[in-house]
């Protein structure tokens, strides 16, 4: 429950942890919920300060820098086993993704592109069948979701998305695994580069 309202940012990135008030939302007492924390804490999902209290985790402009390139190192490497192995099945289930996140652009409905995206990366994933990959690429992703700032809503970065998209699908379909491994990197780091200037545009307006 803590988790998926942090995940939705029902709970805000850097928002203050009320424990009474969320033992009383959830119904239980103090203590299950502060082992609760003690847990989020350990996955960083919540960053519990001595005498100060229990704070959602914001991840800062420098978190992103840091993160973004081991993400796309390693989403690379995904797509780089997803091209020299994908059976015509796989291959399949891939393109019907695609036509789903073609038809969400088309409609420029951001939500549902993201949540198509997500998909797609994660059935990358399970067709590269690489599960040390996926392990940490999980871990990293379920912090990139405490990003205050959404890559896809920066203007021109739905249509850069797709044809990043697109790019990827040709090369699988070529089975061209270099240029996979490559697309999927500049994918990565052009999320990093919206997010950046997302960020820097934040600070701006509210410094």
């Amino acid at each position: 429950m803590l988790r998926e309202q942090i995940y939705n940012h029902v709970l805000a990135p850097g928002q203050r942890l009320d424990e009474a008030l969320l033992a009383e939302q959830l119904g239980i007492s103090r203590t299950p919920l502060r082992e609760a924390l003690k847990v989020l804490s350990a996955e960083g999902l919540v960053d519990l300060q001595p005498h100060k209290g229990c704070f959602v985790t914001e991840l800062t402009l420098r978190d992103l820098e840091e993160i973004f390139p081991i993400m796309a190192t390693l989403e690379g490497r995904v797509a780089h086993e997803v091209a020299e192995k994908r059976t015509p099945a796989q291959l399949k289930a891939l393109d019907a993704l695609h036509e789903r996140l073609e038809k969400h652009a088309a409609a420029d409905d951001v939500n549902r592109y993201y949540e198509t995206n997500y998909v797609f990366h994660d059935q990358l994933q399970e067709c590269a069948g690489n599960r040390w990959l996926q392990m940490v690429i999980g871990d990293l992703r379920k912090l990139l979701k405490l990003s205050r700032h959404h890559s896809l809503r920066l203007e021109g970065r739905l249509a850069a998305s797709l044809a990043e998209h697109r790019a990827l699908m040709q090369a699988l379909h070529r089975q061209d695994a270099d240029a996979a491994e490559r697309v999927m990197r500049g994918h990565l780091l052009a999320q990093l580069e919206a997010l950046r200037e997302m960020s820097l545009a934040a600070e701006v307006v509210h410094g």
